[in-house]
This record gives C-alpha cells, sequence and structure tokens, in this order.
C-alpha cells in the first residue's frame, strides 16, 4: 500500500520554539531566511501541498509577517495554553483531517547527506512501505535526556530500517539499557527520535483518548507513539544526514556550518574556518 502525503505539520508553540524558528540563518543557495522558511520550502520542494503551522496566540502577527509569501500554502493553528507537545500535535487534527501527514519541530534543522534532503527522504521511504515512520539517529547514552527513544530490531533484508516494539520519552541510561538495546549499534548508542516524523491519522485518537483520560495534565506524544506500535505497522529509519538541534548550546553555530558545509559555498567555508584557525593559533603564541 502507498502512503503519498501532501499534508505537514510544524510545531513552533513552545517555549523555546516561539523564537528559534524566526532566527534568520544562510540556507544552502546563501539565501537569507527564517529557520521556519528554509524547513516549508524544503518540505514543499519534496512534494508537500499543505503545511499548518502550531503557534501561540500571541505569536500569530509575527509568523504572518514571515509566512505571508505561501499563501493558502500555509496555514497557522492556535495552540490556545501550553498543554505538551501531543496537545500541540492534536491541535492540527482539523488541519490535517484523515490524511497521513509530515511532522516536524521547528528548532531543528534537517541537512540530508546527498542529493536528497531528510524530508525527501522520510516520505520516499513512508511511500514506499506504506506505513507510518519516524526517523531516527544513533545518539549516545548521555544526551538520552533529550529524546524520545525506540527500542526494536532491523526488518529482514535491511540496514536502515526498524521495526519499532516500544518508544520511551527521555529514558535514563538504565532504563534505556534495560529496553532500549537494538542489535547493530555502537555500545552505549540508542536509536533517538530525528524530530522528523509521518504519521497517519490513528495518532489523533490515540492523543485524543489520552488527553479524555487526564485533561489536566500536559500531554506528551510518545506515548501515543507507543500505543501506534501496537496497533499498525510502524517503521522507524535511519536517514542520509544530520538533525542539527538549534536549542542546544552552540546549535544556531551548527545549523549555519551544516547548512554552509552542504551548499554551494562549501569551498569558501572551509577556507575562512582555516583562516580562523590559523590566527587564533597565532593570537595564542
Amino acid at each position: 500500500m502507498s502512503l503519498p502525503v501532501k499534508h505537514a505539520l510544524i510545531t513552533a508553540a513552545g517555549a523555546d520554539e516561539r523564537r528559534l524558528p524566526l532566527q534568520n540563518l544562510t540556507d544552502r543557495r546563501g539565501d537569507w531566511k527564517p529557520v521556519i522558511v528554509i524547513q516549508i520550502d524544503e518540505m514543499l520542494e519534496a512534494g508537500i501541498e499543505k503545511v499548518g503551522v502550531i503557534i501561540r496566540p500571541a505569536d500569530r502577527p509575527a509568523y504572518e509577517a514571515v509566512l505571508a509569501p505561501y499563501g493558502q500554502r500555509v496555514t497557522l493553528v492556535e495552540q490556545p495554553a501550553p498543554l505538551g507537545y501531543g496537545h500541540a500535535v492534536l491541535c492540527g487534527r482539523e488541519f490535517v483531517g484523515s490524511h497521513p501527514f509530515l511532522l516536524q519541530v521547528s528548532d531543528h534543522l534537517y541537512v540530508g547527506g546527498g542529493q536528497s534532503s531528510c524530508t525527501r527522504q522520510l516520505l520516499d521511504l513512508a511511500r514506499a512501505e506504506g506505513c507510518a515512520l519516524s526517523a531516527v539517529q544513533p545518539t549516545p547514552e548521555s544526551q538520552l535526556c533529550h529524546y524520545g527513544t525506540i527500542a526494536g530490531s532491523l526488518v529482514a533484508g535491511r540496514s536502515d530500517l526498524y521495526q519499532i516494539e516500544s518508544v520511551i520519552e527521555k529514558p535514563t541510561p538504565t532504563v534505556a539499557e534495560q529496553t532500549c538495546v537494538v542489535p547493530g549499534l555502537r555500545l552505549g548508542h540508542y536509536l533517538c527520535f530525528f524530530g522528523m516524523h509521518v504519521l497517519t491519522p490513528t495518532v489523533f485518537a490515540l492523543l485524543e483518548t489520552a488527553r479524555a483520560a487526564a485533561p489536566s495534565e500536559r500531554l506528551g506524544l510518545s506515548p501515543a507513539l507507543a500505543t501506534l506500535a501496537t496497533r499498525e505497522k510502524y517503521l522507524a529509519a535511519r536517514l542520509s544526514g544530520r538533525r542539527a538541534d538549534l536549542e542546544a548550546r552552540l546549535g544556531v553555530f551548527r545549523a549555519q556550518l551544516a547548512l554552509g558545509l552542504h551548499g554551494p559555498a562549501r569551498e569558501a567555508i572551509l577556507a575562512v574556518l582555516a583562516e580562523e584557525l590559523a590566527l587564533d593559533a597565532t593570537l595564542r603564541k
């Protein structure tokens, strides 16, 4: 069964997400634009037709000003209160409808390792496999406190696809060692979410059920994804590329460097880095 994906959601209502998506960077082509514009352009180039951006009501004017050129291709969806990442995704239910959808967070950039963007790689895999699919990346245990982590096993005959058996949100190293070891990874490394998913509408029903059971609690996404793995085919994929977490220490700098090194200005950037290192070495003498 093919899974064509034409809708996407970007969550931008979190405390730090509110400022980071509007941060200007130079994209691969050398154009100066906000992070969220870089993300949306990559989505549209990969075949997405409609993008919903989840925002705080108070941030609507700022996003309207930046995203106005997209017209009806981009819709702003308000999250009325900060009730968790899962709740932010649930706010996009009416926008997505009964369609499968791409989900990304707005405080990450995804830099493909080859000619194909990370977004296109994930969409192509989802289309081929005909199921929900989450991008993952081998991550050292020291960083588990930042990411959802999967337990699973390699799909027979593949080196890049895993059957997801469970999902745990930010496990401790002890819990990860007991439940999330995946054969073939380096010791002390686990498969953590990349911040990019293709999901089916089933996830909205699971989130709604969780919200009804605990209406006063913040709603996470990982428990719904763990349940999704028991309801339908759900795979994880290692993509050719890297995630640049803008919230991390030096995150914006690393994101800019990654974009530059994968564009036509690569040689110029390497030359500047060499000059700076030489100058630094001279000044330290």
